[in-house]
C-alpha cells in the first residue's frame, strides 16, 4: 500500500516555508522539513511549525548548509526510517503550485513504481535567462539517456518511490547540490525506473528568494553532465537495446 509524505528542504525561507506547510498538510499529507542549516530566524519557524503541527510535520536539522541535494536525500532517509513508501518533494519557495499535489500523488498510485517530475508550465514571471539555460540541460539529459523520456529534468517538483531511489543512494553518489535533481532522475532512468511528465504550473515571484548561483551552480550542472555523458558511453549498448526491445 503507497505511504508518502512530503520532504521539503529548507535553507533560509521563512517568509514561505509556513505556507507551503500548511499547503501540503491541507491535502492530507504528513511533511519532513529540513533544515539545511538555515538562519536563526529561519530554524525558529520550523521549530514553531513543528510545534504546531507535531503529529503531522517532522524536522530533520543539519548543522550545516549542505546543499539542496544532500538535505532531500537526509529527508529520503528519514521517510524510510518512518515506513513511507513515496515521497513528494517540493521546494521551500512557494514557486511550485501545491494545488496539484493530488494529480501527482493519483499519478503515483497509477504508476506505484514510476518517478512522477513535475513539467513545468511558466508564466511571464520565469526569468529569460534561467528558462533559456534549461534547454541546454534538456538536450543533454536527452543525450544522456538516449531518449526523450524525461521532458525536465531540473523541475523539485515529483514523487519518488522510495524501494528505487535508495538502493541508488547506497550505491552511488548523487549530486549534493543545485544539480541533484537531474543527476539522480537521469541515473534512476538508466536503472529501468519509468518517468510518468506531470505538467505543473511554476511561478517566480517578483520576491522570491532563489539560492541560485548562476556561475558556481551552472559549473556545477556542466560537471555533472560530463560525468553522465561518460556514464552513457558505458551503458549505451544497454539503454540502445532497452530501446529495441520496447
Amino acid at each position: 500500500m503507497m505511504d508518502p509524505v512530503a520532504v521539503v528542504p529548507v535553507y533560509d525561507h521563512p517568509a514561505t516555508i509556513g505556507a507551503v506547510t500548511r499547503q501540503i498538510l491541507s491535502h492530507g499529507l504528513r511533511c519532513i522539513l529540513v533544515d539545511d542549516g538555515s538562519s536563526v530566524e529561519c530554524a525558529r519557524v520550523l521549530d514553531r511549525l513543528v510545534d504546531e503541527h507535531s503529529t503531522r510535520v517532522g524536522l530533520v536539522r543539519l548543522p550545516r548548509n549542505q546543499g539542496k541535494g544532500a538535505a532531500m536525500v537526509a529527508g529520503f532517509r528519514a521517510a524510510a526510517a518512518r515506513g513511507h513508501t513515496h515521497v513528494l518533494q517540493i521546494d521551500a519557495d512557494g514557486q511550485h503550485a501545491a494545488a496539484d499535489i493530488p494529480l501527482f500523488l493519483d499519478q503515483a498510485r497509477r504508476s506505484p513504481d514510476a518517478v512522477i517530475a513535475g513539467c513545468p508550465v511558466y508564466d511571464e514571471s520565469v526569468p529569460r535567462a534561467r528558462l533559456y539555460g534549461r534547454y541546454a540541460t534538456h538536450v543533454w539529459v536527452w543525450i544522456n539517456t538516449l531518449s526523450l523520456d524525461i521532458r525536465d529534468s531540473m523541475c523539485g517538483f515529483r514523487v519518488y518511490p522510495l524501494g528505487s531511489l535508495l538502493p541508488l543512494l547506497d550505491a552511488t553518489r548523487i549530486g549534493r547540490r543545485m544539480d541533484f535533481d537531474s543527476d539522480v532522475i537521469v541515473r534512476l532512468h538508466w536503472r529501468g525506473v519509468p518517468v510518468v511528465n506531470q505538467p505543473t504550473r511554476v511561478t517566480y515571484p517578483q520576491d522570491g528568494v532563489s539560492h541560485f548561483r548562476m556561475l558556481r551552480d551552472n559549473a556545477r550542472i556542466s560537471l555533472m553532465h560530463a560525468r553522465l555523458f561518460a556514464g552513457m558511453l558505458l551503458r549505451s549498448p544497454l539503454l540502445l537495446w532497452r530501446k529495441v526491445a520496447a
